[in-house]
């Protein structure tokens, strides 16, 4: 019996995706073609982007639900995808329940049978307390999410951008930012409960399982002091799987060669 092709699933923040349409967005969605991209930070409403958009994924052969922020201009996500399933915005779809935390867009999903895909666009703390409150809130809200689907029976997989590196590897200057949101004690604690599981197994970092040690490789560099140039960059773009999935993870890539965006994209494939 033939074994089906692997998924190949990409996610990205494109810090505006009116700017990425500008940078070369399509050229390089029609040279990749995923079967699945995830986008986070899109920051506008379908109906705000270039006409010729819509049509021009169709024509790539790509379905497409998006899911704005209530604030113009602010957060968002999108997800495309030309193989089999059902897409959907917004984790009320999920669960009813959660329908308040909806207001600023930060989330898509698809799902297939029993497996989950969720796109998300974690907060970022880096505004104020008040923030950093609402982000950790949205962490312990989510991460109690995926716990109740992994309890329904569902493979998930999460990707996106957390606005968290995990560890002093994920880096460049740790030392330096552990009193920076995005390196502090509290959020890397999240990221060790998510993956190291609590009422569930944890999910986990697919990259981190293909490459461990590997070092100076990240998805996020400042646009100052040319940071991109000099490597000066953090690991804050993800793609996590329950650990039935692990059998079926043939690759787990950054894709930093890749611009467009202030973040590179991030690449999953899987034999499912």
């Amino acid at each position: 019996m033939a074994h089906p092709a692997p998924l190949r699933l990409i996610s990205w923040n494109v810090n505006g995706l009116r700017a990425a349409l500008g940078k070369g967005f399509l050229d390089w969605l029609g040279a990749e073609r995923p079967d699945l991209l995830a986008l986070q930070e899109v920051r506008a409403r379908p109906e705000q982007l270039p006409g010729h958009l819509p049509q021009s994924l169709e024509e790539l052969g790509y379905r497409q639900v998006w899911h704005a922020a209530e604030k113009p201009g602010y957060s968002g996500t999108a997800l495309f995808s030309r193989v089999e399933g059902e897409l959907f915005a917004g984790l009320a779809t999920l669960d009813p329940a959660l329908a308040d935390w909806d207001g600023e867009g930060r989330v898509c999903g698809w799902r297939r049978d029993d497996l989950l895909l969720l796109g998300v666009y974690f907060p970022n703390g880096t505004a104020g307390p008040e923030r950093l409150e609402y982000k950790l809130a949205f962490y312990e809200m989510f991460q109690g999410l995926c716990e109740a689907r992994q309890a329904l029976g569902e493979r998930l997989v999460v990707c996106g951008d957390v606005n968290t590196a995990h560890r002093e590897i994920d880096l460049a200057r740790p030392r330096e930012n552990r009193a920076t949101s995005g390196f502090l004690p509290v959020e890397c604690a999240w990221l060790d409960a998510f993956t190291g599981g609590r009422h569930q197994p944890g999910l986990l970092d697919s990259f981190r399982q293909l490459q461990p040690d590997a070092a100076g490789r990240y998805s996020w560099w400042s646009q100052r002091g040319g940071a991109r140039a000099r490597n000066v960059g953090w690991r804050l773009d993800y793609f996590f799987l329950t650990p039935d999935l692990l059998p079926a993870l043939r690759r787990a890539e950054i894709l930093d060669q890749v611009t467009g965006s202030d973040h590179c994209p991030v690449e999953l494939v899987l034999a499912v």
